[in-house]
């Protein structure tokens, strides 16, 4: 497990140079340039709720937006600015303390390990299983929130006052937003049950929560905040920073960069939704770039289904003319597997039939 602060690595570095563990091999060939931005739709919650033509159009806008990118924006989604604004101080000032203050939540700390994933929980780095990965320009904080009985307290930041709160209430309210959109999916595949993929998430749900910091790098063209990969999680409902862009999508093989709009939220297809609706809904490819001026923090919290159910492709999406693609797969194996190809910068969606 790396634990070498990049924060602190950032802020004692003397030259424009980076760490030869952080510089992204074949560079020259990942488009790591500005791009432009992308025309994301933004989804109007209050309107998609609705019983009228309302309804009718933003779930149209709402289907353009997962086909094309995979990922949209959310507005009048019932967080409030409040809460939100509570989420994102609380994790800069996290962020900002003293390094031996943030090591009380270290993720080297303990023992509770999941099945072949290590130590995830806890403020540190992502785990590399090899000295010649490549290292992401992100410090990170990890936290699972749900189920709420299996919540480890004592990693949830007693600092700065108030974070176990906010993280909560953000937690909450999101997840009725989580549930919103679900259901409109449901209704975009036909599904005879508008709840097909809350119920998904009903028993024993596995949501994690992770605020990560992206300190100033001098050599933005040369290192990733975060390698390219698609999330292994059912859907994730992120806060970006308001003021400092950075998450960026793949598209026909071109790069463009995810507009900031204050105070929405962004949601992002995962492989277990692709897998559960037969790739008709597919999971973009993204990745984060790192600022020379600025840092950046977001907050993310990432939604999948209990570890030890299985998941495969709903029969309701399943036929002559469109046969499964996918096998069922334990969610478990599943997670472990796409969280080593991620370490190996790797994209994975597992399961595929050949057909």
């Amino acid at each position: 497990m790396e634990n070498c602060c990049v924060q602190k690595l950032a802020s004692a570095l003397g030259t424009p140079d980076v760490p030869t563990r952080y510089v992204v091999r074949g560079h020259q060939d990942q488009q790591l340039t500005t791009t432009v931005v992308a025309p994301v739709p933004v989804i109007n919650l209050s309107l998609l709720s609705k019983q009228d033509g309302g309804a009718a159009d933003e779930a149209a806008k709402l289907r353009s937006a997962i086909d094309s990118w995979g990922l949209f924006l959310i507005s009048n989604h019932g967080v409030d600015a409040a809460v939100m604004d509570g989420m994102m101080a609380a994790c800069r000032e996290f962020f900002r303390q003293p390094l031996e203050e943030k090591q009380r939540q270290s993720n080297l700390i303990g023992d509770d390990q999941y099945e072949g994933y290590g130590n995830y929980e806890g403020y540190g780095n992502d785990q590399v299983s090899s000295p010649d990965e490549t290292l992401d320009w992100t410090d990170r904080l990890y936290l699972k929130v749900e189920p709420e009985d299996e919540r480890r307290i004592a990693l949830w930041p007693a600092h700065p006052e108030g974070f176990r709160d906010v993280l909560h209430e953000f937690t909450k309210k999101c997840g009725a937003v989580k549930d919103n959109v679900l259901r409109a999916m449901a209704k975009l595949l036909e599904l005879d049950d508008n709840d097909y993929f809350v119920d998904q998430l009903v028993e024993k749900p596995f949501t994690n929560a992770r605020c990560s910091y992206y300190p100033v790098c001098p050599r933005p063209e040369l290192v990733f905040g975060l390698t390219p990969h698609s999330d292994g999680t059912v859907v994730a409902v992120l806060m970006v920073d308001d003021s400092v862009g950075g998450l960026q999508v793949l598209r026909d093989g071109v790069w463009w960069d995810v507009p900031i709009v204050p105070h929405t939220l962004l949601m992002i297809i995962g492989d277990q939704m692709e897998i559960m609706s037969n790739g008709i809904f597919r999971s973009p490819v993204h990745r984060v770039m790192t600022n020379a001026k600025k840092e950046r923090i977001s907050v993310v919290l990432d939604y999948s289904v209990d570890p030890e159910k299985e998941i495969e492709p709903s029969a309701q999406l399943v036929n002559e003319k469109r046969p499964a693609l996918y096998r069922k797969v334990k969610v478990k194996d599943y997670i472990v597997a796409h969280y080593t190809h991620f370490s190996q910068g790797k994209e994975v969606v597992m399961g595929k039939l050949k057909i």
